[in-house]
């Protein structure tokens, strides 16, 4: 077995959480490959992302659209925040290898977003989101008018703040904190929430990830595209085309860990009470 470490930006308080978990995968005869930006993790069992939900979206920078196949899954373990994405704390970075091992690990499978457009001057990899694709106005700029089209038909003009497509993986992200539901990552389908709307009625939308979506700006200064992370400062008039990607990248659960309990923990859902 190998498999590949991407590391970010770690505390020093959490370097030693690091040092079990190679210390473990050492003991257990498990071949490690470091890698950063631009390399390669084909033929790697495992991905794992060591930081926070950025560092995990960030990894699909090493997806190849010519061979998606050969990208391994991925386990995020968490050394930031939330960590809404990760699969497990670093203090359990240790106990993570015993469930791969035994088997105790569930895969499920996430969309992903890829967005064309002939004003953007990305590489291939910039344009596939796991999360969201997302125009924000700019601090000088008092309103964002973004004409949305699914499937060849017009939606509306979104005047406000902007607006978000997202997957099932980014309902629970910005989404989420505009006013957008959470879909489980299984729902195939996107989510289209506007961003403070000058116009109250304009709510979310739900369409399915078989949809086409056009993101259109004509008249505007300088604004924000967001695509997962990664931020691109644009001026002056954009069309984006948004498109389910031909296939999925899957995420590790650990031990009996599920979607569910997941957003239990992560976003403080009570039980239900016992009597």
């Amino acid at each position: 077995m190998e498999i590949a470490l991407y590391i970010r930006h770690i505390d020093d308080s959490a370097r030693p959480y690091l040092g079990t978990l190679l210390e473990t995968l050492k003991q257990h005869g498990i071949a490690t490959r470091e890698v950063t930006d631009g390399d390669s993790v084909d033929g790697c069992d495992f991905l794992f992302t060591i930081g926070g939900d950025g560092t995990l979206l960030s990894s699909v920078q090493f997806v190849h659209s010519s061979n998606p196949a050969a990208f391994p899954p991925i386990l995020g373990i968490n050394f930031g925040h939330l960590g809404f994405l990760t699969a497990s704390g670093k203090e359990n970075a240790g106990s993570i290898v015993d469930d791969l091992l035994e088997g105790h690990y569930s895969l499920e499978q996430r969309t992903l977003l890829q967005v064309e457009s002939s004003t953007l001057h990305t590489t291939q990899s910039a344009q596939l989101a796991l999360n969201e694709v997302f125009l924000h106005r700019s601090e000088s700029s008092s309103l964002l008018r973004t004409d949305v089209t699914v499937d060849g038909d017009f939606v509306a003009s979104y005047a406000g703040d902007g607006v978000i497509v997202a997957t099932p993986t980014g309902s629970t992200a910005y989404s989420l904190s505009c006013g957008g539901p959470i879909l489980t990552p299984d729902s195939r389908c996107l989510v289209i929430t506007p961003i403070s709307a000058h116009n109250l009625t304009l709510r979310p939308i739900i369409v399915p990830d078989t949809a086409v979506v056009e993101l259109s700006v004509e008249n505007a200064g300088n604004y924000t595209l967001g695509i997962d992370s990664r931020r691109t400062a644009v001026e002056g008039p954009i069309h984006m085309t948004l498109r389910r990607a031909p296939f999925t990248i899957s995420l590790v659960r650990t031990g009996s860990q599920s979607f569910f309990s997941a957003i239990r923990d992560k976003l403080s859902w009570g039980t239900e009470a016992k009597s």
